[in-house]
């Protein structure tokens, strides 16, 4: 006997061929050559914008899209920016400035990756992000070592940054000045009168590559004054918070700046409920200027910190990409200026 299969039923998913770049330019009547040019967004070559809307229609109504590692295959490199996930908690300034720096990276036709290291250090953590084969990496600078550089560079990584407070060698370098952001706090606390200046200083592990430089920016400004400087370690809970300021008295501390807002927030609640009122016996300043801290009362003052745009960090990454082989780039980033409300 011989067995004939049954026809598919209306029940029986048909597997269907993965459309191509073929199918594309023959639903919008082109050849596949402008497919491509179409939708890897080339400007060498000039495409009516008429048949950019057809190829696009055809894209969408196939549910096409560009296979990434043919794409490197022709194009010699990858499109993929790859950003290693942070380890530490770096706060909603940071975040928003990485969600706009990523849109305006897919803009310029780049996929960007978020790699987490899962406990990797430094250049092993390289390793593993060169495994991935990016055209770029941008990295906190204390993430990475020379040899990490060296790594990327020889995975075919056209660019290499780096953002923290050093430079790291071979990388191009996005310089962050935390000292002065110390500095700004420590003149403006100065000048309104107080003299028994605490510095929040997290516990949390890794958040010392940033507060450390503005603790020591504080001391820095306040140097040959009156003034005396105090750091003050603090966990991100309501009972360090607590435990804290219930040592007030005793630390007669008349001013705090906190590391950023969020610090701030945690301890200036913890003052009010131990009675003590902001800012007449404690003013308090935060850094980040995030909105929260204008819905507290009182409103809290602090130290707004200027960030490149992610538009403008988009197109240097890719003018980097576009000529691997140029000098190494410093550039200095992270103005301070104080945002003075009612609580200092």
């Amino acid at each position: 006997m011989v067995h004939i299969p049954k026809p598919p039923s209306a029940a029986s998913p048909v597997q269907r061929s993965v459309p191509t770049s073929a199918d594309v330019a023959r639903l919008a009547g082109v050849s596949r050559a402008t497919v491509s040019y179409v939708l890897n967004n080339t400007s060498a070559v000039r495409i009516s914008e008429p048949t950019r809307r057809r190829v696009h229609a055809a894209a969408k109504e196939l549910g096409y899209v560009p296979h990434a590692a043919a794409r490197s295959l022709r194009a010699g490199h990858s499109r993929m920016v790859l950003m290693p996930a942070p380890a530490i908690p770096m706060g909603p300034l940071y975040g928003q400035f990485i969600t706009d720096l990523q849109w305006a990276l897919s803009r310029l036709d780049y996929t960007v990756v978020q790699y987490g290291t899962a406990g990797l250090r430094s250049d092993e953590a390289a390793r593993a992000w060169a495994e991935l084969r990016p055209v770029a990496v941008l990295v906190p600078g204390a993430e990475l070592g020379p040899e990490g550089v060296a790594v990327l560079k020889r995975a075919g990584a056209r660019a290499v940054v780096t953002f923290g407070p050093e430079r790291v060698e071979g990388a191009h370098a996005l310089l962050m000045d935390h000292h002065a952001v110390g500095h700004c706090a420590g003149r403006h606390l100065h000048a309104r009168g107080r003299r028994r200046i605490g510095v929040i200083v997290p516990e949390e592990a890794g958040l010392e590559t940033y507060s450390r430089p503005r603790l020591e920016g504080v001391r820095q400004a306040l140097h040959g004054t009156d003034a005396e400087v105090t750091g003050l370690s603090l966990g991100y809970t309501e009972q360090s918070a607590a435990e804290l300021a219930a040592r007030w008295p005793e630390l007669g501390i008349d001013a705090v700046f906190a590391y950023n807002d969020e610090y701030a927030m945690l301890i200036m609640r913890a003052l009010q409920d131990e009675g003590l009122r902001i800012p007449e016996d404690t003013a308090v300043l935060g850094a980040d200027d995030l909105m929260l801290g204008r819905l507290l009362r009182p409103r809290l003052s602090t130290i707004h910190i200027d960030l490149p745009s992610g538009r403008d960090l988009a197109e240097l990454v890719d003018r980097l990409v576009r000529d691997p082989g140029a000098a190494t780039e410093t550039h200095r980033m992270l103005g301070a200026a104080v945002v003075q409300r009612d609580s200092s």
